[in-house]
């Protein structure tokens, strides 16, 4: 096994990795598809890594679909796949509320409705989902009607994200005993043709602002999106593989829970970005160097069908 850190994987290598695994955890938007899309070669890798007896799961930070939704979404674009095998930010942070905060009561939720339909089949409910017009004057705003059920706040990306909702949220975690949670702390969402858009932690930032509190983030690079497949799965973190295309969200997480990374040159992060954190001597940093890096997983195709 190659002992170097960013280390392109090819040749026999491949194969040598591949069997020293037994679980691939994927990333998605950049990795396996782009938008709409797939990768090219992604379905075949994903599903003859199945075939050779592979776990294989899908790990996004993505709030805005179920994992029912994403199950589809991979089926549409030739992936074999199952509900079980989705972790996505609106279902790992229901998971979070009810397990780690052990809630007893609703949620303020700035989210979409595919996180309040992962709360409600937790058992746990939910207030907020779309707009909330600006009324009143600023006495009106900061003594705006509560829910006195409302015991935590949970942000995640929201279209509806507006001055009322970051008013109210600051309200319900004045209570320093109302937990205070978020999906992710990307700061952009990039689109095709080099363009992006505001990603869940500017709004995460806005509301920690505003509160003057830190949130417990449960997407990557947060450990706990691992302990919660690891805990189902009984995953060994030493045989399993991190592929990802963002050295601070994907390659992170696998660096932090002990797994092996794969950085895939389909999305975000250059090779030259994971150079530059290996030469900067920055204990973090180091963190986000992968153990290897492909141009494309379509490159593992050859080591699955020989």
């Amino acid at each position: 096994m190659a002992v170097s850190k960013c280390t392109r994987l090819s040749g026999p290598l491949t194969k040598q990795v591949l069997d020293s695994v037994d679980s691939v955890l994927f990333d998605c938007d950049g990795v396996i598809w782009r938008g709409d899309q797939p990768i090219p070669g992604a379905p075949e890798v994903v599903n003859l890594l199945k075939k050779a007896g592979k776990r294989v799961f899908f790990v996004t930070n993505n709030s805005t679909k179920t994992r029912k939704m994403y199950m589809e979404k991979l089926d549409k674009l030739g992936f074999e796949a199952s509900e079980d095998e989705v972790f996505g930010t609106a279902y790992c942070s229901a998971v979070y509320l009810k397990t780690v905060c052990n809630l007893q009561g609703k949620v303020y939720l700035i989210g979409s409705n595919a996180m309040k339909q992962e709360l409600e089949a937790m058992g746990i409910e939910q207030v907020g989902v779309g707009p909330d017009p600006v009324s009143g004057g600023q006495k009106d705003w900061a003594g705006v009607p509560l829910d006195p059920e409302v015991k935590a706040v949970l942000v995640g990306f929201d279209e509806h994200f507006s001055y009322m909702k970051l008013n109210r949220a600051l309200q319900y975690l004045s209570n320093s005993e109302c937990q205070f949670v978020g999906t992710n702390t990307d700061s952009r969402l990039p689109l095709e043709g080099g363009k992006a858009v505001p990603g869940t932690g500017c709004l995460l930032k806005a509301v920690e602002t505003a509160a003057q509190r830190h949130a417990q983030v449960v997407g990557k690079p947060s450990s706990f999106m691992f302990k919660c497949m690891a805990s189902k799965f009984k995953l060994d973190p030493s045989k399993c593989l991190m592929v990802g295309d963002r050295l601070d969200t994907d390659i992170m997480l696998g660096t932090t829970c002990g797994l092996k990374t794969l950085l895939a040159l389909t999305g975000v992060s250059t090779v030259a970005d994971a150079e530059e954190h290996q030469r900067s001597g920055c204990p973090k940093r180091q963190g986000m160097v992968p153990d290897y890096y492909v141009d494309s997983i379509a490159e593992i195709l050859p080591a699955l069908q020989a």
